[in-house]
């Protein structure tokens, strides 16, 4: 598997934050995410683990009652079944890298898309 490099995937979009895949097996999921200023994952909590480590930029992780202020070289850990959620700060870009074990299921990720249609990040 060819190495995958941040800046040659780096895609934004202004309506809401923007993955790229790197890879996917039925033990682990890892992307690449790349989040205008203000954009967010909402808070959910699937069973599953996930590390985010910060490449760039500064926001907030949410995990579980706790929000850790994050920036660049940053690690943040959330176990399964623990709310959590990213979200950049409002005056720039966050990038960061997240993988999850296992891939979460698309039901686990039905509050994403709630709070990203009404646009809150703790639906």
């Amino acid at each position: 598997m060819p190495a995958t490099d941040f800046d040659s995937e780096r895609t934004y979009d202004e309506d809401r934050f923007s993955t790229r895949p790197v890879f996917r097996s039925d033990r682990m999921k890892v992307v690449l995410g790349y989040f205008e200023p203000g954009q967010f994952i909402p808070v959910h909590a699937p069973g599953s683990d996930v590390a985010i480590c910060i490449r760039s930029g500064t926001g907030v992780v949410r995990e579980g009652e706790t929000e850790h202020t994050v920036g660049p070289d940053d690690v943040v850990v959330v176990e399964a079944d623990v709310e959590r959620g990213i979200r950049a700060d409002d005056d720039e870009r966050l990038e960061a890298l997240l993988t999850t074990s296992p891939p979460p299921t698309d039901a686990e990720h039905a509050p994403v898309r709630e709070g990203l249609e009404r646009g809150v990040f703790d639906p």
